[in-house]
């Protein structure tokens, strides 16, 4: 689930391969180089890695069970990210698109809101702050 390197996008998309799968529908979350704060050039991730993985298999298992979805791939970047580059990406298969749409951004969302993760915005001027996940 959590990767230090950065992501290899078209392995993940190989990764999932069910032949009943009418729909793949995957999200890319990239490091923006702008904010309220400044010109970002860089965040740095942090994870409670043991905790996030417990909890994304009960969001994998809550969403399997809500959307009826075939396969779910989900990887979040560590360390620093520089602005441009994918942070998380998340891939779901389903039969049909709208499950599939509704299911990936379940996962996406869900991932905001419960996973531990910190990260910190590194800016041009050399300044950095904490900014609460959950938010962009």
């Amino acid at each position: 689930m959590f990767s230090p390197h950065p992501l290899e996008l078209s392995g993940l998309h190989r990764a999932l391969s069910v032949k009943e799968a009418g729909a793949l529908v995957c999200f890319e979350g990239r490091v923006r180089s702008t904010s309220p704060h400044g010109e970002v050039v860089s965040i740095d991730y942090e994870a409670y890695e043991e905790l996030s993985v417990r909890e994304f298999e009960r969001i994998e298992q809550e969403t399997r069970a809500q959307f009826g979805i075939l396969d779910i791939r989900c990887v979040h970047r560590t360390g620093t990210v520089s602005s441009g580059e994918p942070a998380v990406w998340a891939g779901v298969l389903a039969i049909h698109r709208r499950e599939a749409f509704q299911a990936c951004e379940h996962i996406v969302n869900e991932l905001k809101a419960r996973l531990p993760i910190w990260k910190k915005e590194i800016y041009a001027d050399g300044n950095s702050r904490w900014i609460d996940y959950s938010q962009g």
